[in-house]
């Protein structure tokens, strides 16, 4: 008979437990036939795991990648500004299949004459346009820079029947290339250098008043696209936004130009006694052991004296490069040229190298290679050290591109030489983005064409750590406040994007032809969920061991979005899914806000609404176990009983529980709550996160609690908080430090700010 009273008791608490909760809204919401739940796994979107890439998102124990290597002879006319090659290339077919024909790519062709890429993109009459975009469009007639495929031929001299579409051109074999083996080809051809001050460009030259002009030449030879086991081959065509998808190979490549210029690139020079002066080539030896400064092979007067001239002899530089991806360079008789030593492990030392005209100075001089040297040692302490020789940052107006071992940046001072902290901050933020770039793509190596957000949105986070390293290690450079207005990175920078007109907005899982703001959607998006996910979601412990796992993994290979997705998941144990689909795959915004707060007391006697409920069920009080009820501060119970009630007889059964069942000791070690609160939050908007909650008391303390995201997993629009405290509360903030990318921050507070909160202040000091 008592078995049966208990176990009666225990059905009517469990029964009153799931009426209460189903009252307060913590049962999930129905959700229809389909499982939209946010925190279902990505089954759906992820593809079916296979023996080339596992479900642990690293390569599988049949991943495969193929080779192409070069071989190449180089020639730049600087008179006419014409760029003439002959390559041979060498491909190692290492898939399981057979190649009826080969893809190259010939970037080029973007900037033929009959290029299909200025006609991509519609829209009617601009409001306003720059005099010289105006000018280009209207009335000059479109610039010839597109490759002049002079021969494709086989070792033998016989030529390969081909075709070209677009920037793309297909070479028919005589017979298929079996798996393991390899073919060799020969391709001649040249093409016109496009003015990239005047027709906007990756590659091409600056003119100067004086006559000289600055190299930087990239896409200069017909490239192998990439075939691999996810798409087969990679040939979707160029057409200017989407980047490159190259294979890894070697590179021996002979470069000619006057013999007054200076030259660097990819790989190692072969032949410094050839090229270099006697002087020269000492401060070249002495630089590889210089690690506090930089040595200047060429300095600035050499450089102004060096300008004034014009060889007409030449000078061939031969350079050798192994495991890249491409292969650019750099070449003007202008050139400033420094170099310093720099450790990016215990065993490994790498040269940190800055090429730049007298118009440069006295910025380059000054903060360049310090970029250069921090952008080294921060990405490789989140990755893997750096694997290549050198890393070399080259001054080119209104540039910013990168290539295995060298990139092009911008920051030009005044012609006093004067320079904004814009100016400043601009030049350093854009090498260590470049320099960065060696990184993600060209040694993990993402398809820039089809992932954008691969390669930009990684880098521009790794860019953000080293920005505030840089803010440490030079501390002069910022200012008092010792911080770096880092533009990108920081969630409250991405606000206004994620909140815009959604017609204008693309996930970040898109193509790069196919979005409207590419900066905001490959670059700035990607790189503040990535923060978002190391300071808020994970911690930085979780997630820097994540992130190098995934470097390390897919280093000198090519990753795709969910081998990255999965191994930040694999090394971590945490449960991303929600993460991933949210940031990446919606346009889905971040809006958390505090709907409402109720102030409750304990009561030892059923409330009204448990007294009903035990009607409806033909049972008396008697038939219930103890039980402890919350009665709001607003009720018809608090006000006609509870308020009434001393606190002893309030908290009778709850005292007697605790008598019962604790010692004394236990007892006093107990803090026992006065106030009890139903905090109410909603989800305006679609992005789960987890939620920070600050209180303030009224005595003036504060503390700071943050939920896990799973909080909104059975109801994504609102959950209730039951926070007991022997103090008041007097205030509620959500998010107070800023780090969700909060879309609308006007119901983050309770009671409701009016006028400017500190909550406000403190997000206007973030955004500047």
């Amino acid at each position: 008979m008592h078995k049966f009273k208990y176990l009666l008791a225990g059905f009517c608490f469990l029964s009153f437990s799931a009426v209460f909760s189903q009252e307060n809204g913590s049962e999930e919401p129905e959700q229809g036939h389909s499982n939209t739940n946010k925190f279902r796994q990505m089954y759906e979107e992820f593809s079916t795991p296979n023996m080339y890439r596992t479900a642990s998102g690293a390569p599988g124990p049949a991943y495969y990648q193929q080779q192409a290597d070069y071989k190449m002879d180089i020639e730049l006319n600087d008179e006419s500004q014409k760029i003439t090659g002959k390559e041979t290339i060498t491909y190692t077919n290492n898939s399981p299949d057979k190649l009826e024909f080969l893809w190259v790519q010939l970037d080029q062709n973007v900037r033929a004459k009959d290029s299909k890429a200025p006609l991509r993109n519609g829209g009617g009459v601009p409001p306003a346009e720059e005099t010289a975009n105006f000018a280009n469009k209207y009335y000059k007639a479109p610039f010839d820079g597109g490759f002049n495929i002079q021969s494709v031929k086989d070792t033998k001299g016989r030529n390969l029947p081909h075709t070209i579409n677009q920037t793309m051109m297909r070479i028919d074999i005589p017979k298929p290339l079996e798996p393991g083996e390899k073919y060799s080809f020969n391709i001649e051809w040249w093409y016109n250098v496009n003015n990239h001050t005047i027709d906007r460009a990756r590659s091409g030259y600056e003119l100067f008043p004086d006559g000289n002009k600055n190299y930087v030449i990239a896409q200069f030879y017909p490239r192998m696209a990439v075939y691999n086991d996810v798409e087969g081959w990679q040939n979707h065509q160029f057409w200017g936004s989407g980047e490159f998808a190259l294979p890894f190979g070697n590179f021996e490549v002979n470069i000619t130009v006057p013999a007054d210029h200076i030259l660097d690139g990819t790989g190692v020079l072969q032949n410094p006694k050839e090229v270099l002066t006697d002087e020269m080539l000492k401060r070249y030896e002495k630089a590889k052991t210089s690690y506090k400064k930089p040595v200047f092979i060429v300095t600035e007067d050499e450089a102004r004296e060096n300008e004034k001239g014009h060889a007409t002899d030449k000078k061939t530089w031969r350079l050798k490069a192994e495991n890249v991806r491409d292969f650019a360079f750099t070449t003007s008789r202008k050139y400033i040229w420094e170099m310093q030593a720099v450790k990016t492990s215990e065993n490994k030392t790498v040269m940190a190298v800055s090429i730049y005209p007298k118009e440069g100075n006295p910025l380059w001089e000054e903060y360049s290679t310090k970029a250069v040297v921090q952008t080294l040692k921060t990405y490789s302490h989140h990755t893997f050290a750096y694997p290549y020789p050198k890393a070399i940052s080259v001054h080119a107006k209104n540039q910013g591109m990168e290539y295995p071992m060298i990139c092009w940046n911008y920051g030009r001072p005044n012609e006093d030489g004067t320079y904004s902290d814009r100016t400043k901050f601009g030049m350093i933020s854009v090498i260590i983005h470049e320099v960065g770039h060696n990184y993600f793509p060209m040694i993990v190596n993402s398809d820039e064409r089809q992932w954008g957000w691969m390669d930009e949105g990684i880098n521009t986070f790794c860019q953000y750590l080293t920005e505030q390293e840089f803010a440490k290690s030079h501390p002069e450079a910022v200012g008092p406040d010792g911080k770096y207005p880092s533009r990108r990175g920081e969630p409250s920078k991405i606000v206004d994007y994620m909140k815009g007109d959604q017609n204008f907005i693309a996930p970040i899982m898109s193509n790069p032809e196919n979005v409207f703001q590419l900066g905001a959607n490959a670059y700035a998006k990607p790189a503040t969920a990535l923060n978002i996910l190391r300071e808020t979601v994970m911690g930085h412990d979780l997630f820097d061991y994540a992130f190098q796992t995934y470097a390390q993994r897919w280093m000198f290979k090519h990753p795709t979005p969910e081998d990255f997705f999965r191994t930040m998941e694999d090394a971590s144990a945490v449960d991303l899914d929600w993460f991933w689909r949210e940031w990446f795959y919606t346009t889905d915004h971040v809006d958390i806000g505090v709907e409402g707060v109720k102030k409750y007391y304990v009561s030892s006697t059923p409330n009204a609404r448990v007294k009903e409920i035990l009607e409806e069920r033909g049972m008396a009080e008697s038939d219930l176990p103890d039980l402890v009820y919350l009665v709001a501060e607003d009720s018809d119970d608090y006000k006609n009983e509870v308020s009434k009630r001393s606190e002893e007889d309030n908290f009778k059964s709850l005292n007697e529980y605790l008598m019962d069942n604790f010692t004394p000791t236990e007892r006093a070690k107990m803090e026992k709550p006065k106030y009890f609160y139903e905090v109410s939050f909603n989800k305006p908007g679609g992005i789960p996160m987890p939620l920070i909650v600050e209180y303030t008391y009224k005595d003036g303390t504060k503390k700071d609690i943050t939920y896990p995201v799973e909080i909104w997993r059975k109801n994504d629009k609102e959950v209730k908080i039951v926070e007991a405290t022997n103090k008041e509360i007097t205030s509620i903030v959500v998010d107070p430090k800023a780090e969700t990318a909060d879309v609308d921050t006007s119901n983050n507070s309770w009671p409701e700010q009016k006028g400017e909160s500190d909550f406000d202040k403190f997000k206007e000091k973030v955004q500047n």
